[in-house]
């Protein structure tokens, strides 16, 4: 077992024992040709429709990770690396990073070719989302421990962890600063 499993096995100690999930498990492309009704004013892609892409996909992944409903936390870091365009051909590729108790952080990587050249595809886009299992009320469930295989998802499963901490961070700092101004006598 590596370093990572163990951690992840390690976190779910609390929990009844699931057997962890590799990466591979989940692991899914979505592709998709764009079309005019996909386009913005300036006559590229729409953000919006590449949002949608993502999210379908990590929403797919985090399903098959957890074996059942998952919904949307949080995006971190969308970017748009590239513009898309009217006939290329979209695949986003997405995978579990990081588990927590009932939380999954799924890496998503978006990329373009044209629908009509045998050129690579390029990377256009990239984001993380954070999605949390529920049961049928709708509450959090526990999630597999996702289990590294490459180095790559090691390294990714490491980088999940950092953006966790600052997520973690971030949310008690903005707490801190309301609760500050409550007591100052601010309402906001």
């Amino acid at each position: 077992m590596t370093d990572q499993a163990e951690q992840a096995s390690a976190a779910h100690s609390a929990t009844p024992e699931i057997p962890g999930k590799p990466t591979s498990a989940s692991r899914t492309t979505l592709s998709h040709i764009m079309t005019h009704g996909d386009t913005n004013l300036l006559g590229t892609v729409h953000g919006g429709v590449i949002m949608k892409l993502v999210d379908d996909a990590a929403g797919a992944v985090a399903g098959r990770h957890s074996g059942g409903p998952a919904v949307t936390a949080s995006m971190d870091e969308m970017a748009f690396l590239e513009p898309v365009r009217v006939g290329d051909l979209v695949h986003v590729k997405a995978q579990v990073n990081w588990t927590g108790r009932s939380s999954m952080e799924v890496g998503v990587r978006v990329l373009a070719e044209r629908w009509n050249e045998s050129a690579p595809a390029t990377q256009v886009g990239s984001a993380y989302l954070v999605f949390a299992a529920v049961d049928a009320d709708g509450k959090p469930r526990t999630v597999p421990p996702v289990l590294p295989e490459t180095e790559k998802d090691k390294r990714r499963y490491q980088e999940a962890q950092i953006r966790r901490t600052h997520r973690l961070a971030r949310r008690r700092a903005i707490m801190e600063l309301r609760e500050r101004r409550v007591a100052e006598g601010f309402e906001d």
